[in-house]
This record gives C-alpha cells, sequence and structure tokens, in this order.
C-alpha cells in the first residue's frame, strides 16, 4: 500500500472510530501514530519524536490564550454579566415585534466578545432567555431556534478560541484575525434579527410583546452592563493599541471579569474551584485534540498527502472560486456531524495548503486570513443545522416542553441566513479584511 494511499485511508478510519465514540483527539493520536509506524516500519522514530512532539506543541506561547479566554467566560457568567445584557437588551428592544427574541441575539453578541465558546454563549443566554421569552408567548420553535443561533456568535466575536487554533495551525497574527471577524459577527447579529422580525411577521402568534419601559428605566438597565464594555474594551483595545499581546489581554480579561464577579458578590470559593476545574477540564480536552492533530499532521507529512493534494489542484487549472465553493460545502456538511474544534484541526493542514496555491487576487497572509473567517463561519452554520448541531441539542435539552423537531425548524430561517452572509463574504473579501488594512 502506497503512502499516499495510506493518507487518504486515515480520514475514513478516523471518522469511523468517532462513529464508535473514540474521543476524537485518542482517534486523531492513534491514526497518527500507527500511521507513521506503516510508513517507517519501526516504532522506535515514532516513540523518540513523540516526547518532542508533545513538548514542542505544548510549549507554543500562542495556546496559552486558550485557558485564559476560556476562565474569562466562567468568571463571565457566574458574575451574572448575562443576565444584564439580556434585561438592557429586552428594555430598549422589548416592546417591538418579536423584540424579546432579538433582545436573546443582542445579549449573546455582548456576551460573545468576552466568552471565546459558542456553546458556553448558548447555554448560559439559555439559562437567562429561554424563561422570559415563554413568559411573553414565544413559540418553542422561535425561542429555541434563536437562542441557539445567538449562541454562535461567541465564536465569531472576538474572542475566539477555534480563532486561535486557527492562527497556530496556519501561523497567522491572531490581532489580525481577531479584526476582520468583528464586521462579519455584527452582520451575523444584524442577519439574525432580519430574522426574527420576518418570522413574527409572517407568523404573527410565533411572537408576543412587553410593555415599553420609560427611557429612566432603559438608561438604568443599559448602566449595568458597564463591566462588559470595559472588559472588552480593555481586551479589544489594548491588542489594538499595542498595548499588550493578546496572551497578556487574555491574562488581563480574566483577571478583570474574575475581580467583577468577585466585587459583585457573586464569585464564592465553591464558584471559583467550579471555574478553575471547568477551564482546567476544557483545556485539557482542547490541548488532547490538538496533540492528536498534531501526530496525525506528522504522519501526513510523511505520506505527502498534503503536498500532493495541492500540486494536484493546482496542475487541474480548477476555477479557484469553483473550488472555494466545495470546500464550503465540505465544512458545511462535515459541521452537521464532527464539533467545529475537532473539525478545524483534523481538515486546516491539508485543505489550506491546497487552497494557498490557488489564485484570489489576495496576497498570502490576507488569503489566509479571509480564508480562516469563511471556514469559522461555516463551522459556526454546523452548530445550529440538524442532524447533529450541537447547539439545538443544548437548547432543546433546556426547552423540555418544546420537541426537537420544532427547534430544528426554527433554526432553519437562521441558517439560510448564514449562508447569504457567506455568500456576500466570498463575493466581496474587502467586507472581511477591511478593518485589517485599515489598523494594519
Amino acid at each position: 500500500m502506497s503512502n499516499l494511499l495510506l493518507g487518504l485511508l486515515s480520514f475514513p478510519f478516523i471518522l469511523l472510530l468517532i462513529f464508535f465514540r473514540v474521543p476524537i483527539g485518542l482517534a486523531m493520536l492513534g491514526v497518527g501514530i500507527l500511521g507513521s509506524y506503516l510508513i517507517t516500519g519501526t516504532f522506535n522514530p515514532v516513540l523518540a519524536q513523540f516526547k518532542h512532539l508533545t513538548y514542542g506543541t505544548f510549549a507554543n506561547y500562542s495556546l496559552s490564550v486558550v485557558p485564559l479566554f476560556i476562565l474569562m467566560g466562567q468568571f463571565a457568567t457566574l458574575s451574572g454579566m448575562s443576565a444584564a445584557l439580556f434585561n438592557a437588551a429586552a428594555a430598549w428592544l422589548g416592546h417591538r415585534k418579536g423584540g424579546v427574541a432579538m433582545a436573546a441575539i443582542g445579549a449573546s453578541a455582548g456576551f460573545g466578545a468576552i466568552c471565546g465558546s459558542s456553546l458556553a454563549t448558548a447555554a448560559t443566554m439559555g439559562q437567562v432567555a429561554l424563561p422570559e421569552l415563554k413568559r411573553y408567548g414565544y413559540s418553542g420553535a422561535l425561542s429555541t431556534g434563536a437562542v441557539a443561533a445567538g449562541g454562535t456568535l461567541g465564536i465569531l466575536i472576538p474572542p475566539s478560541v477555534i480563532l486561535v487554533i486557527y492562527a497556530v495551525l496556519t501561523e497567522q497574527n491572531i490581532a489580525k484575525l481577531f479584526m476582520a471577524a468583528f464586521i462579519p459577527g455584527i452582520l451575523a447579529a444584524i442577519g439574525y434579527l432580519a430574522v426574527i422580525a420576518i418570522y413574527v411577521r409572517v407568523r404573527p402568534g410565533s411572537g408576543g410583546t412587553r410593555h415599553r419601559l420609560p427611557y429612566g428605566e432603559r438608561f438604568r438597565a443599559l448602566g449595568k452592563v458597564w463591566p462588559v464594555l470595559v472588559v472588552f474594551i480593555v481586551v479589544i483595545g489594548g491588542i489594538y493599541t499595542g498595548v499588550f499581546t493578546p496572551t497578556e489581554a487574555a491574562a488581563i480579561g480574566a483577571a478583570g471579569t474574575g475581580l467583577i464577579a468577585l466585587v459583585s458578590r457573586s464569585l464564592s470559593r465553591k464558584g471559583l474551584t467550579e471555574a478553575l476545574l471547568s477551564t482546567a477540564s476544557s483545556t485539557a480536552m482542547i490541548f488532547l485534540i490538538v496533540l492528536g492533530a498534531a501526530a496525525l499532521n506528522g504522519f501526513l507529512a510523511l505520506s505527502q498527502l498534503p503536498q500532493v493534494s495541492a500540486e494536484w489542484v493546482g496542475e487541474q487549472g480548477f476555477n479557484p472560486w469553483v473550488v472555494l465553493t466545495i470546500i464550503l460545502l465540505f465544512y458545511l456538511v462535515l459541521g452537521c456531524v464532527m464539533d467545529s474544534l475537532s473539525m478545524i484541526l483534523l481538515t486546516v493542514p491539508i485543505v489550506f495548503p491546497m487552497m494557498s496555491g490557488l489564485d484570489f487576487g489576495l496576497a498570502p497572509d490576507d488569503f489566509a486570513i479571509w480564508f480562516g473567517i469563511l471556514v469559522l463561519i461555516v463551522v459556526e452554520v454546523g452548530l445550529i443545522t440538524p442532524p447533529v448541531g450541537m447547539n439545538l441539542f443544548i437548547i432543546n435539552s433546556m426547552a423540555r416542553d418544546t420537541r426537537l423537531g420544532d427547534t430544528f425548524r426554527g433554526a432553519a430561517p437562521f441558517v439560510a441566513s448564514d449562508m447569504i452572509r457567506t455568500g456576500i463574504l466570498v463575493a466581496f473579501p474587502p467586507i472581511t479584511l477591511g478593518l485589517v488594512w485599515l489598523l494594519y
């Protein structure tokens, strides 16, 4: 069996292991070690390389951002920022048609600015928003669909753990990727608001309204979200003004949200312990997947699959835009059966070199950033696409009186909005790269 064929067979084998409920990190690690052995014919160099691989992977300074951003999200959840964001958004939007559901989107966008996880954003906002949506007569489909879709803003609006991992894989600047994600993230939130506005007019009985609040109460509610604004401005503003690096920004953000939680008396000793343990658990899971991907990438490099794939695509003379469309559709389908982090780590080492060899009229670094945002968006769509949209299952489990089929139907218009947005960003790269070009 040729080395190239071994590389090709590794992907269906990994998917088979996942089907049998083997953790994705262990599946990639096992296939990487076994594949390297089959190519070299001995375990000695593979095991000798493994100790260097482990140290080299986890000694990457950029990866230190991951646990810090996760901890920042944990403290933000404990401090009650999610409730303050939702109450403020509901105070200004709740009296409009679909306003409470719009408030859930707005609050999710705000919470996503201090939490780099989609699942955490969806779960946290679900606890706050679902009871209010039910109270004001919103249908289960619209309620769960809107909250699940709003949760996806957690990995698109900076800071984003997935973007950090992509930056490490492709050797790109984290700050530039964060800036490039900002406008697509805002467009996502606007698109979701438009979906809700259309939905409640097409189906008038799907949502109610709450009474209009006086402006004094609205501004008081808005005043309670100042901690979110301070953390976001300090973290993101500090990065782009060059005051500190992304890693230092993550440390300051984690310390700041922890201090806010402490001052607001929502951080008990038990809560601190749970936040630290949850951060450690999530970080360990992510780092195991990163290690598995590193082992798999070593095997793929020996098989020459990335190089041969890139050369083959370049020699065929395919239209670059057709290839890009196929790749994005591939990510959309794969996102229905695999979580976003695993998908990025498994596919980017193969897909990125192949796409980098095509001419899109962009500089190499600009292409890497633009392509990364497009991949992130399609991965985000996978989180709310049946049959395995993880956000849908999380939110549906919190809304026990809503059938899973209703949640799927409620998410469909938001998926359509995402597809339209993706098409616009593909057609007009300057929308994504404009802020990067302006600041850098």
